[in-house]
């Protein structure tokens, strides 16, 4: 028979095996679905990561569901766009905004465009602008600028408009407000995508903020 010590000794060692299996497990979820290190991570539905540069290399298959302000209760694209942004994901509670984003992320820069196969700058802006704060907004992004109620950065709130003089001259861009510095618009080079207004590249031609009311 085998002896009460022997007995003891096997469940400990049993234990502690199963301890070691479930460390193991988890950081392999971990490196799976972290994607904070931005260093070329592949986030949900092909999302590549790279600095500040987002691009989707496929079209999403993520389901818009509504939003929760509990983490627990959060859907994957909560997840995904407070990872773009870089915020809570607490925070990133708009479902209609987030939704019409994903529709048009990566659509081409098409110069006059107004469609899904292909925008410009103030398309973009004016149809997210009536589809998602149901704003009566036209026009170029030099004439934005014109209608908007001029802000300063500290009060910018989702939904404002940021302004770039790209030629060095006049208003000649324009994109959405988000949270946390970052904007969404129409890029010549990536089509629609997020962008950070402390790039390089958007810190030297920003012009200014406003809102359309």
């Amino acid at each position: 028979m085998i002896g009460k010590k022997s007995i003891l000794g096997i469940m400990a060692m049993v234990c502690v095996l199963g301890l070691a299996a479930c460390s193991s497990s988890k950081q392999g979820t971990t490196k799976r679905t972290s994607s904070s290190s931005r260093g070329g991570v592949e986030f949900l539905d092909g999302l590549s990561i790279n600095g500040n540069n987002y691009t989707a290399r496929s079209k999403s298959t993520l389901k818009f569901t509504a939003s929760s302000p509990l983490i627990e209760n959060a859907p994957l694209w909560q997840f995904k766009y407070a990872e773009l942004l870089d915020v809570r994901v607490e925070t990133v509670l708009n479902t209609n905004l987030f939704a019409f984003i994903e529709e048009w992320w990566g659509t081409p820069y098409v110069y006059g465009g107004k469609t899904r196969d292909g925008v410009d700058c103030s398309g973009f802006t004016n149809n997210l602008l009536v589809a998602v704060f149901r704003l009566n907004s036209s026009g170029s992004s030099a004439q934005l600028y014109e209608k908007a109620r001029k802000l300063s950065k500290s009060e910018m709130r989702e939904g404002d408009l940021v302004f770039f003089k790209t030629n060095g001259k006049s208003i000649s861009h324009v994109g959405v407000y988000l949270n946390n510095n970052k904007f969404v618009h129409a890029s010549t080079s990536l089509g629609v995508t997020i962008s950070d207004l402390n790039e390089t590249y958007w810190a030297r031609y920003y012009a200014g903020s406003g809102r359309i009311e």
